[in-house]
């Protein structure tokens, strides 16, 4: 397992990965889990998955890694990471400082990060090989 400290490095990823998750949901016409019935702001891509059935297996996986947060840390992810919100916007909208929003969405973000890697969805790359 790749060391706390160093899940900061994989943020990115592990965000473009749940826009991707966002996206091939949307496209197998089921909104993700994780947002219930809110309204969402959605882009659109051109990511194409090879099949239906590789859609519905990526899709399955980061349902089960997103079950696994906390239903704050669920909103936030929500919020900001597939709905696109500014963390000043999901602070207004969940009513928290924006210091406070800040913190909890890093570390929801690494602990996802930390499931994702757990689980292979992210893959520890050479910089952490000590290559």
């Amino acid at each position: 397992m790749v060391p706390i400290t160093s899940l900061a490095f994989y943020r990115r990823y592990t965000e473009l990965l749940l826009r991707r998750y966002m996206q091939v949901s949307l496209r197998m016409g089921q909104v993700p889990s994780v947002l219930g019935n809110c309204m969402f702001r959605g882009k659109v891509s051109s990511y194409r998955v090879r099949s239906f059935e590789d859609a519905v297996i990526f899709v399955y996986d980061v349902d089960r890694c997103l079950r696994q947060l906390s239903p704050e840390e669920k909103e936030l992810v929500a919020r900001i990471a597939l709905q696109e919100y500014t963390q000043a916007e999901a602070a207004d909208l969940t009513k928290q400082s924006l210091r406070t929003v800040v913190r909890k969405y890093g570390e929801a973000i690494d602990r996802l990060t930390a499931i994702f890697l757990e689980k292979e969805l992210l893959e520890v790359g050479p910089l952490y090989d000590g290559q």
